[in-house]
């Protein structure tokens, strides 16, 4: 496993990869989406442990969506059954990727904690248990300072567990230690990593001004939330799909449908 510096302009590299592949099997990419979309939806109905069992599956679901894009890439047709690559790979390594679940949902957790301190939960209560949201609430001091410090606690965290999905599960690292190689991949790649995010922000902006725009001349408002939804959903697949190419160019991945030790 060797760790690479990239170019800071791979970050934009990364983005037109993952929008090209997406567009080479859009069908598949968007059907294993919103089966993603569905599985962690479904999970978190589940009362009282729902939540943190859809933040469990998260890294496991992550890397079959890395899987599926490394098939398409390949001029593969990807199977919903992809997603469950990480539950095949062996005891060990779903082991290993479970307790990276659990990792996960710890520190998201925590993170939702600490933005409870500000705002006395709210915030948390509606990420999490879908609580309802008026503009009251939202507009509220106490709320939007929760909402920017999970933001801001989320990105360190984002850090520790971009790669290491992929680190478990082609190489066979540890839990702890891949979320450490993980961090240390994106902060010595930060400038690749702050030009990828800030063009994907371009991206999505871009996309809800022109389905705003188009949608609001053809049909005004009822067409304009049809359509805004699924926009979003659509551009959120392509993001996910490119997030196999910023991994792939950090570490040298083994040959497709390998594995191997670290």
């Amino acid at each position: 496993m060797k760790l690479n510096i990239v170019p800071v302009k791979k970050g934009l590299t990364w983005v037109k990869d993952g929008i090209r592949t997406f567009w080479r099997q859009p069908l598949a990419f968007t059907g294993l989406f919103f089966l993603f979309m569905a599985w962690v939806s479904l999970l978190s109905m589940v009362p009282v442990i729902g939540s943190a069992m859809a933040l469990l599956i998260l890294p496991a679901a992550t890397l079959g969506l890395m899987v599926a894009t490394e098939q398409a890439s390949l001029g593969k047709f990807p199977m919903p059954t992809v997603l469950m690559v990480a539950f095949r790979a062996g005891q060990q390594r779903l082991k290993a990727m479970m307790v990276l679940g659990v990792l996960y949902a710890l520190s998201f957790l925590l993170v939702m904690a600490l933005s409870a301190l500000v705002d006395g939960g709210a915030f948390a209560k509606v990420y999490l248990a879908n609580a309802p949201i008026t503009p009251e609430l939202v507009n509220g001091a106490d709320f939007q300072m929760a909402m920017w410090l999970a933001t801001i606690l989320y990105i360190p965290l984002s850090m520790l567990f971009w790669h290491a999905p992929a680190l478990v599960h082609w190489y066979g690292v540890p839990p702890v230690k891949s979320m450490f190689f993980s961090a240390v991949a994106c902060w010595r790649n930060l400038g690749a990593f702050a030009v990828y995010l800030l063009a994907w922000a371009a991206v999505f902006v871009t996309g809800a001004t022109l389905i705003l725009t188009l949608s609001g001349a053809l049909g005004g408002n009822d067409l304009t939330a049809a359509v805004l939804m699924p926009g979003a959903l659509l551009m959120a697949a392509m993001f996910f799909t490119s997030v196999y190419f910023s991994v792939k160019d950090c570490f040298d991945l083994p040959l497709p449908g390998s594995q191997t030790e670290a």
